[in-house]
């Protein structure tokens, strides 16, 4: 927002230097950019923040001057004469579409005479309407007519986005506020052509669009030197619906600028008023008596109570009462009546939309009062504050990944629909679709974090990365049938080892958390996995996730060159069976024994199903089972058939294993793999 110095001085006195003043709002969140000298006049540039557009209008940073300096804020009346014609004879107005604009005025001038704008005026507009282009030099305001230039002005003046139209160029001089057509076409005073679609905001006439509501006027009703009679518009528009509009077309204003970000609700009629008012005083004319206003009503803001006891336990200073009224006061806020002496209680004013909460007086004290007030060494009670049980499974959960070699990936939550459909194992239902794409031929909220991390690893093949292990912690949406989707925490891998590998990850995960939990994997069916590399991972009678190796099918779909294997588990599950409390156990000060097994089973047979056969044998001397490898020799074994190759480890907690006691244990796994799974030793 750039102001003008000789502008701010008709609402307030300004006896400091420029310098002093631009530090002074720079404390007090209106951030100093850069100051240029302009004829007699300084242009300051001054960063207002999203949350602030009250101070993207010379009154509103000449209020924050005004409680900064304490001085008195000077404000035109805004007391247009009027004629005895009502505006209700002459023109209309509706709302079709209340939820893109909240509000619509109209007031009708006859007999304007267009012209050149006075000097002053030009000279104003011409300091603050400066923007430098991408070769570094400064575009000027370029001067229009009275009329126009009068409408910038106010905006640059108040805030309030206002538009001017040609009355007699209104098809039966009647105002409709409607959502845009599909394919409907408008052309803007920009003299280039939008399609426009719906979901936009449009001001019409009684045939076709005038202006696209909060973004720009149109070519059609423009005011030139023919025109005689206007009708001034002064509005309310959903930001959002502006901010998409905007964005869709390409095409910023500085009303669209202000809209986005929220206007006085109050300050639409009194802006109104102030651009007729001026209109008379450099063009003429008569204003008919009264407005059109259309639209919903205002909705009053809420008490917002201050407790005094607040200011020094958040900023470590006592501030007197009477200096929390006078600030709160002077800021707009409407203080009740009647309060206690160690609260305050206030209404916030129409502008400040920001002031909903206690903590947003706590602020507006400290900024006044100034930041460079509180000492340093200021003592701020403080508290221990503690992460929860999910940061601290997170935490983990990503130091056993980046462990073994994995790094984590950021990817959006919008997919293609390709993407959406070739791997959703959670949800049957359509995925939820955007409106709006953030990115282009992506408008689908994904269903799992896989396919993202595809593409992600399909990226780093083509930049000729030989490491590509990714994993990503992050929410999906799966539709309910209801307005809001279930949306679960999840964690994706995606890696370039085999199955085998990317399931010791995951155990290494789980163990992790809980050593004594036990994950099972089970078949699953899924056209991006091959079957016979890929498991349905269940704790319990709960699904954990799945993990598989992709098909060929699948790695072209992808546009993957080399083997890929992926896994992704719910996050809900792995709290379920953490234990976040350390644990610790005694560590056997015995050597370790080891004894390797070499088992022909069939092919139905589960590793986990050996798993429960040797450790049910085993007991408290096994300390752990080391899967080392699968290999199939039809020709030897016979068909159906297939070898698993392990180690067990004994370890007793109190005394040395012998050869023959590690002997005898592996015999008894033998039996007990022979009994349970039918496996026979391979000698």
């Amino acid at each position: 927002m750039i102001v003008s110095w000789n502008w701010l001085k008709d609402y307030i006195r300004l006896d400091m230097q420029p310098d002093v003043l631009a530090r002074r709002l720079s404390m007090a969140g209106l951030n100093h950019e850069f100051t240029d000298k302009v004829g007699d006049d300084l242009s300051i540039d001054l960063e207002v923040t999203s949350n602030r557009p009250d101070c993207l209008g010379h009154i509103g940073v000449a209020r924050e001057i005004s409680v900064l300096w304490r001085r008195d804020l000077a404000i035109p009346s805004a007391s247009p004469r009027e004629s005895a014609t009502q505006v209700a004879q002459l023109t209309n107005a509706s709302i079709d579409c209340t939820e893109l604009c909240y509000r619509y005025t109209a007031r009708v001038i006859r007999g304007a005479r267009i012209g050149p704008s006075p000097e002053w005026l030009v000279d104003r507009l011409c300091a603050v309407y400066r923007k430098k282009t991408r070769d570094d030099q400064i575009e000027e305001y370029q001067p229009i007519n009275n009329v126009v230039d009068i409408t910038n002005y106010v905006l640059m003046e108040t805030g309030q986005p206002l538009h001017a139209f040609d009355f007699d160029k209104l098809h039966g001089s009647t105002i409709i506020v409607r959502e845009a057509k599909s394919g409907e076409e408008f052309e803007a005073i920009d003299h280039h052509t939008y399609r426009l679609e719906p979901g936009m905001c449009v001001i019409a006439d009684a045939e076709v669009p005038v202006a696209l509501g909060g973004v720009m006027g149109g070519a059609a009703t423009e005011v030139s030197e023919s025109t005689t009679d206007l009708l001034i518009e002064s509005a309310q528009f959903a930001p959002t619906s502006i901010r998409k509009t905007s964005r869709r077309l390409n095409l910023h204003s500085p009303s669209s600028y202000r809209f986005e970000r929220g206007v006085d609700p109050l300050g639409v009629e009194w802006s109104s008023r102030r651009c007729c008012e001026l209109i008379l005083e450099l063009a003429g004319g008569e204003l008919a008596e009264g407005v059109i206003d259309v639209g919903r009503e205002i909705a009053q803001p809420k008490p917002i109570v201050l407790r005094l006891s607040q200011l020094p336990r958040v900023l470590g200073i006592t501030v007197a009462r009477e200096e929390v009224s006078r600030i709160l006061t002077a800021l707009g806020c409407d203080e009740r009546q009647g309060t206690k002496n160690d609260s305050v209680t206030v209404i916030p004013p129409s502008w400040r939309r920001d002031l909903s909460r206690e903590i947003d007086l706590v602020e507006e004290i400290a900024r006044i009062h100034g930041y460079d007030a509180i000492p340093e060494d200021v003592a701020v009670p403080m508290v221990p504050s503690r992460r929860s049980d999910k940061e601290r499974l997170l935490t983990k959960v990503r130091a056993v990944l980046t462990s073994a070699g994995f790094d984590e990936a950021m990817t959006a939550s919008v997919v293609p629909e390709n993407w959406s459909t070739a791997f959703s194992p959670w949800s049957d239902r359509a995925p939820i679709v955007c409106d709006t794409p953030v990115l282009r031929g992506a408008d689908r909220l994904r269903r799992s974090l896989v396919p993202s991390l595809l593409e992600s690893r399909r990226i780093n093949e083509s930049l000729s990365n030989s490491e590509i292990e990714l994993f990503e912690t992050a929410k999906i949406y799966l539709p309910t049938g209801n307005d809001l989707p279930h949306e679960p925490l999840m964690l994706a891998i995606t890696s370039g080892a085999e199955f085998a590998c990317v399931k010791g990850v995951l155990e290494a995960v789980v163990a992790s958390l809980n050593p004594m939990a036990r994950v099972d994997a089970v078949d699953t069916k899924h056209e991006l996995l091959d079957t016979t590399k890929s498991a349905e991972v269940r704790f319990g009678e709960e699904t954990l996730g799945y993990l598989g190796e992709l098909t060929i099918a699948a790695l072209k779909e992808f546009g993957l060159r080399s083997p890929t294997t992926v896994a992704e588990v719910n996050v809900a599950v792995l709290e379920s069976l953490a234990v976040l409390i350390p644990q610790h156990s005694r560590q056997s000060p015995y050597p370790a024994i080891t004894r390797d097994l070499n088992l022909v089973v069939d092919e139905t047979v589960r590793w986990s199903w050996i798993a429960d056969a040797v450790t049910a044998v085993g007991g408290e001397l096994l300390e752990e089972i080391r899967y080392r490898d699968t290999f199939r020799a039809p020709d030897k074994d016979g068909p159906g058939k297939k070898r698993l190759f392990f180690s067990v480890i004994f370890r007793s907690p109190d005394r040395t294993l012998t050869g023959d006691q590690a002997d005898a244990l592996r015999q008894q796994i033998v039996e007990s793999c022979g009994e349970r799974c039918g496996a026979t030793l391979l000698v």
